[in-house]
């Protein structure tokens, strides 16, 4: 049967959390009841595609893209796709049992329509500063689509015909960031749904946090510059940097995410540590990425 709907998700090297995923995607509560489809595009990880299929089982069709990043994995899901409407979320995802249904019925009013991400830690009374850290701020898509015109993939939605007009998302850039602000300059409106939530689990070390901090910069200079912004504006952006620290710093004190003083002290020093390393990297950023 055809279905109506395709939910794609980019994979590397995560079966244990691609699991995770899958199983939550069967606990979709959507109704009335409408066929969907699962794919899952891998990104040529290593542990082999044999591995991978035998994880996802019957649960999803498995395609391969073999360029490197979210972008062309997104690129190679949608292009598999038979569904009239196309959801995306992330490997390392967990959505909520009305995922699907949240979000599919804000597009009777956008064109693109992005969800609310929760960030999962194991113990709530007892973060570490990176866990706290991330959640006060990580993955705030509300203020993404209110502030800065675009939403995070790993919870996104449109119809099939909108993304064909889009067109691909692109490589080495902040990828659902650049497809957005496309979008919305091809006059799509784009909208939020509250009630579309994913769970993704909180980094609990400084290393995987400083990676993806290294990914965002870079990707973020990357869109810089692509879009025919100056070096001086970008050199001016990282002061903002640790000036940052104070207000943010009541943002942790206030937050209704975290609870105890020892979970804020230790956000509060992370976020320190955070913007000060950033303000480097960002400005490294200048002299070493090719114009």
């Amino acid at each position: 049967m055809q279905p109506e709907i395709s939910v794609i998700i980019p994979h590397y090297q995560d079966l244990e959390a691609l699991d995770k995923c899958l199983e939550a995607l069967r606990l979709q509560t959507i109704t009335p009841a409408r066929e969907f489809e699962i794919i899952v595009a891998d990104n040529n990880s290593p542990v082999g595609l044999e591995a991978v299929a035998e994880v996802v089982g019957d649960r999803a069709r498995v395609v391969v893209a073999m360029d490197k990043g979210a972008g062309p994995a997104r690129n190679a899901g949608i292009g598999a796709a038979r569904g009239s409407l196309l959801a995306f979320t992330d490997s390392d995802c967990v959505p909520e049992p009305g995922w699907l249904e949240a979000g599919l019925s804000r597009l009777n009013d956008f064109d693109l329509v992005g969800g609310r991400v929760v960030v999962l830690v194991e113990h709530e009374s007892r973060m570490n500063g990176v866990e706290a850290f991330e959640r006060v701020f990580a993955f705030n898509n509300a203020r993404y689509v209110a502030e800065e015109g675009f939403t995070g993939a790993g919870n996104l939605f449109c119809r099939a015909e909108t993304a064909a007009t889009i067109g691909p998302f692109e490589a080495v850039v902040s990828e659902d960031k650049e497809w957005c602000k496309r979008a919305t300059k091809l006059g799509f409106t784009l909208g939020y749904a509250h009630d579309a939530v994913v769970g993704h689990p909180a980094r609990t070390n400084w290393r995987d946090f400083l990676q993806k901090w290294k990914r965002i910069n870079r990707e973020s200079y990357a869109l810089w510059r692509a879009e025919g912004k100056s070096v001086a504006g970008w050199l001016g952006r990282t002061w903002l940097l640790p000036a940052s620290i104070g207000p943010h710093a009541v943002k942790v004190l206030t937050s209704k995410s975290l609870s105890g003083t020892g979970n804020r002290a230790r956000a509060f020093g992370t976020l320190a540590a955070q913007r000060i390393w950033r303000f480097w990297d960002q400005q490294r950023l200048i002299f070493t990425s090719k114009r």
